[in-house]
């Protein structure tokens, strides 16, 4: 990775606990970030993961750690400049656009002082790097909720930030504009060379969006790394679990020979009438594109196999409670002692 633009160093951030003493929301965490990467704090409500983006920001203190941008200290125990001081900018959660000002006006509004001749063209370049270029003189009420977050967008990159962080992005859409927007919105943060932090709960806007994704369970990062390697090589039961579709089940229920646990993935396992694996079906199920069924392994665990089409005709056939046999495609499993 390049030179990190933003450095976060063992931060511990908590808030006054009504019984006394200090809530710890974050705890030691560390990741880095370099120019134009996009990262991702993935997380269930309650991990912490908007509160780290509020500590870049400049709206929380640390109790202890770091934070650094472009190589200078904005957050330590005792020093917290303010946010305006850190070169950072943010899209906030409801997009918070002013309802009295047209698209234009709002992306101005964080180029006051500047010379009135500069902000009509950097407007106008910001209108047209998310496809909006006609639509300056439209109120938030009468732009889609997508197009609301364009303009949001736009007045966050206007002042030119060396980072820019996002907070659930895509929380105010419906799903199916959900999953058109975060390949689009990508494609705008990487033409704009934006370096940004996100935080999100959905994995799937997570895994199109950043570069680097780091999956938080209280307070803490688990893992900090590539899509693919999170779903392929999890570090940690907890990863292993969250991400994407698996059952964790002892390695002795699927016939191997070691202690611990073994994640069965959804292509780990496979019809095969003289497979070593002792199931039994439990239901069979259409998800589009393909079929799905549900299997009660030897010691009771319930897993989920995506079929091949050439599968689906014979087990249509059976009944809950038959007996099936099924191979371990071994490369797909990752074990923990």
């Amino acid at each position: 990775m390049t030179e990190a633009l933003l450095d976060i160093t063992g931060i511990r951030v908590g808030y006054p606990a009504p019984e006394g003493g200090t809530r710890v929301v974050v705890d030691a965490l560390s990741l880095a970030l370099g120019a134009g990467e996009i990262g991702c704090l993935l997380g269930a409500s309650g991990c912490g993961k908007t509160t780290v983006l509020r500590a870049v920001a400049g709206f929380e203190p640390v109790l202890d750690g770091s934070i650094d941008v472009q190589g200078r200290r904005v957050a330590a125990p005792g020093l917290s400049l303010p946010p305006e001081q850190r070169s950072v900018g943010m899209m906030f959660q409801d997009y918070a656009l002013f309802p009295h000002m047209d698209a234009a006006a709002n992306i101005a509004f964080g180029l006051r002082g500047r010379a009135r001749a500069e902000q009509r063209a950097r407007v106008a370049e910001m209108l047209s790097l998310v496809g909006l270029g006609d639509r300056g003189g439209a109120y938030p009420h009468e732009l889609s909720g997508g197009q609301q977050q364009r303009v949001a967008l736009a007045r966050a990159l206007a002042p030119g930030p060396a980072l820019l962080l996002l907070d659930e992005p895509f929380s105010n859409l419906d799903t199916d504009t959900r999953q058109q927007l975060a390949a689009e919105l990508r494609g705008l943060l990487k033409a704009s060379g934006a370096t940004v932090l996100m935080v999100t709960h959905d994995q799937s806007e997570a895994f199109t969006m950043a570069d680097r994704i780091g999956v938080m369970d209280r307070g803490r990062i688990l893992q900090w790394d590539c899509a693919e390697a999170l779903y392929r090589r999890p570090l940690d039961r907890f990863v292993a679990g969250f991400i994407g579709r698996g059952t964790l089940v002892p390695a002795s229920a699927v016939g191997l020979g070691r202690r611990g646990e073994v994640l069965l993935r959804p292509h780990a396992l496979r019809p095969d009438p003289e497979g070593p694996v002792a199931a039994e079906l439990v239901a069979l199920s259409f998800r589009g594109p393909g079929h799905v069924i549900g299997l009660r392994l030897g010691g009771g665990e319930v897993v989920e196999v995506d079929l091949e089409d050439a599968d689906v005709a014979a087990l249509r056939a059976l009944a809950p409670g038959a007996p099936l046999r099924l191979r371990l495609a071994e490369d797909a499993l990752v074990g923990f002692d």
